[in-house]
Parts: C-alpha cells; structure tokens; sequence
C-alpha cells in the first residue's frame, strides 16, 4: 500500500507539472495528510540488544541485560510475534517493546529512537505482546497463586506486616485501587466517570502483598461494583479459609487501616 508520504510528493509533481491546478493540489494534499506525525524512524538503526550498553538496558528497560535471556525464559517468549497486519518483530524485541511502554512515563514517539520502528508499527507490537502476556500468564493475578499464596508464603508475608507494628497478626496483604483514566467515551459516560478523582477511568482492584507483588486483581469495575468487590472478596477468602462472612469482613477492613497506618 502507498503512503500518503509518497502520495503527496507525487502531489507536488503534478502540480509542478502542471496536472492539477492549486485548487485540486491544496484539496488531495489535505486529504493525503497522514494523521501521526512524520517522525524520521527511518532514520535510527534496528534494534539489537547485542548492541546495547548495560547502562543503558537498565534505563531503558529497568531491567538488566544479563537478565533479559533469564525472562524470556521465564516467560517462555515465543521467537516471533506477528501482528494482524503482516508486522513481525522476534521475541526479545517484542519484549522489550513492553518493557520501555511500561517504564513511566514513556510515550511511543520517545521509543522511536531506541527500536527504529514507526509509532503504529510500536503500538501494534507492545497490544500483540501484553495480549499474549495476559492470556498465557493472566491466570497467576486472576485466580489463586498457590506459588504466592502458599501457606508457608502467606505466614511469611503476616510476619512481615506484623513486624512493622499492624495490629493483626494474620494479615498477608492490603487492598489496593488503581485508576487509570481514560478518553470520554461517546455513550455510557456515567458508566466510567470517577467521583473520587472527577475523571473517566477503568479502576482495578488487587490484594498487594508485602513484596510487591499482586496476590490477586479484579477489573476493571465501574461504580458500585467496588462494593460488589469487597463480598467478592468475602466469599473467597470464606471459602478458602472457612470463615464466617462476618469474620471476613473484619479481616478486609483492618486491612485497609493496616494499610493507611503503614
């Protein structure tokens, strides 16, 4: 397919050719005129993590070079992703693709430098990684992670929040509420408005555990669906660890002032 790029330097012969007059040139040329900005990608070199300093790799990534083979691993990358639209990048750049979209803040045209690629061709290949991110690791966040949340894991995360001075003893972890805002949408506007914060946004809700990590993430929810949440939560851990309904809402609220007072 021809880019309106080319399109318009053909444009300009015509009308030097006198094939079109000013009108009709003004007219296509206007039409022709490409939505994103025309920034030189071209002109930077491909990316090769071969060529990249330590230094650099960390800033960049926030991750470091050594360990980059050590996550592809982990995370059992595939060699090649392709998009729907024919645009192929191997594994480790799709990778660190994601990485830089996610070290904030970080917008696409400032990771032209780095990759060598167009702005589409970046935001095409960080959705095609995060989507297989989500559907192959997705269920270690969305459900019980018996890696993180193995008995022995949680005695060890209460011991921790109970050595920083919380009053409970058996508390693994804090709910947590992250709000990400988001364009007006044209329909359903109340749906996504928050009060709190007086913007549109998707807001996600998670336990963070003492470590850092997630140990579970629901959303995103809309409105009252934050009370729906808290019985969700209710009934999990109820049935996970029998306690009453009552018991366990207890458990939640003292984790939120746990939360506030550390």
């Amino acid at each position: 397919m021809v880019s309106f790029k080319i399109v318009q330097e053909v444009l300009c012969l015509c009308l030097m050719e006198e094939i079109i007059d000013e009108e009709e040139f003004v007219l296509l040329y206007e039409a022709y005129r490409p939505s994103n900005l025309p920034f030189p990608h071209s002109a930077y070199e491909k990316f090769s993590l071969a060529n990249k300093d330590p230094a650099e790799c960390k800033a960049d990534f926030r991750v470091e070079k050594r360990d980059i083979p050590l996550l592809l691993d982990a995370l059992r990358v595939p060699p090649v992703f392709q998009c729907r639209n024919g645009t192929i990048c191997d594994g480790v750049q799709g990778l660190c693709i994601m990485l830089k979209r996610f070290a904030y803040p970080c917008r696409y045209s400032d990771m032209i430098p780095i990759f060598g690629r167009s702005v589409p061709e970046l935001s095409m290949i960080s959705n095609e990684v995060v989507d297989w991110m989500y559907t192959t690791h997705g269920h270690k966040i969305t459900q019980w992670n018996h890696d993180l949340l193995n008995p022995a894991a949680l005695n060890q995360y209460a011991d921790a929040i109970s050595y920083k001075g919380a009053a409970l003893e058996n508390c693994f972890g804090f709910i947590d509420g992250t709000v990400r805002p988001i364009s007006r949408p044209d329909a359903n506007q109340r749906i996504v408005y928050n009060g709190h914060k007086r913007v549109r946004a998707l807001k996600f809700q998670s336990v963070a555990l003492p470590n850092g990590l997630i140990g579970h993430l629901y959303g995103p929810v809309v409105l009252w669906y934050s009370v729906l949440i808290f019985k969700t939560f209710s009934f999990f851990f109820s049935q996970k660890e029998g306690y009453t309904m009552h018991e366990c809402w207890q458990f939640l609220i003292c984790m939120m002032i746990c939360k506030i007072l550390l």
